[in-house]
């Protein structure tokens, strides 16, 4: 099981009011589609192909589950514009486990990261650009780890601001985890390098590592990544085991944008989307986990430690388009 098995029995009632805008504008959006109609055709598919694209799931995912929904017609003869939500959710529940999301069935949860057993500490590598809640995450996840019982260390190597080692500092003393920093403007992949070395010999479990809140298309702060990730090996082979981007939902198709050019220049292998609990914006989940094969992992509904809840594909998409 992963290690965050224990926290995927989310609170469904934190779920459902973190969606709320997404889900009032979905189906409010929804019901003008089908407005006089009492079957699916070529005018209600026409409808739902607008409202897929307002509500920022993106062009290519929306034409995916229009010709999904459009094969279901065809096979099917009729289909009822009172069936259209049950389609919506089993079509986009699939597509999210096409993208990697890895529940294999309705009831599963989704589960976090599974920490190997042939060495430690595990090792996360966390980027994004400033403002999207990326050491707001590291500090909720450092102390979920905590509350499992695992020896957790921050790297604080976003040293170009020093209002970003300050925050995490704060993270660090709020959950009660060591947080290996250096001076402003020190090198990025020393601080990387001096986390891991520390964290290795006191035997951390996880290593956490904030980096520069990077713009997506500056090309010389991109490949200070690779760097970071290069002197990291020299302690730890295998480091890092993850790589955590992580979005801001409420800037909608903008943070699909910046997945795309993130993962142009380095390897993605999981997302966190935050919040979303204060935006109509949330089916951007949908589009950026079809487009970049990439899972999402966690999304974030609220302010509370507890508010950043592992993604689960059924809940998600229940939530979003109703029981």
């Amino acid at each position: 099981m992963g290690f965050f098995g224990l926290f995927s029995k989310k609170n469904k009632e934190t779920l459902d009011k973190g969606l709320e805008k997404t889900k009032t504008s979905v189906f409010d959006k929804l019901a003008r589609a089908v407005a006089g109609k009492s079957k699916v055709d070529d005018d209600v598919l026409d409808n739902l192909e607008e409202v897929l694209i307002s509500s920022d799931v993106g062009v290519d995912t929306t034409l995916k589950i229009i010709q999904r929904i459009e094969e279901r017609v065809s096979r099917d003869k009729y289909v009822s514009t009172g069936e259209l939500n049950r389609i919506l959710r089993d079509e986009i529940a699939a597509l999210l486990l096409e993208s990697g999301n890895t529940a294999k069935s309705d009831s599963d949860s989704e589960e976090g990261w599974e920490l190997p057993t042939d060495h430690k500490p595990y090792v996360v590598l966390v980027v994004g650009v400033n403002g999207v809640g990326k050491t707001t995450t590291i500090g909720k996840l450092a102390w979920q780890f905590k509350q499992a019982g695992k020896k957790v260390y921050l790297g604080a190597a976003d040293t170009f601001r020093a209002a970003a080692v300050e925050q995490l500092c704060i993270w660090g003393e709020r959950v009660g985890v060591p947080v290996v920093k250096q001076q402003m403007g020190s090198d990025p992949a020393s601080v990387a390098f001096d986390t891991l070395s520390s964290a290795k010999a006191n035997g951390a479990d996880v290593v956490l590592i904030d980096t520069a809140g990077r713009l997506h298309n500056k090309v010389g702060l991109m490949n200070e990544l690779k760097k970071i990730k290069d002197v990291m090996k020299k302690v730890l082979p295998e480091a890092p085991d993850e790589v955590l981007l992580v979005l801001d939902g409420s800037t909608g198709q903008n943070a699909f944008e910046q997945a795309r050019q993130f993962a142009a220049v380095t390897q993605i292998t999981s997302l966190a989307i935050t919040k979303l609990d204060g935006t109509a914006k949330g089916g951007v989940v949908i589009g950026i986990s079809d487009q970049l094969k990439v899972p999402v992992k966690y999304i974030g509904l609220g302010e509370g430690m507890e508010d950043l809840q592992l993604f689960n594909r059924r809940q998600f998409v229940d939530s979003l388009f109703g029981e």
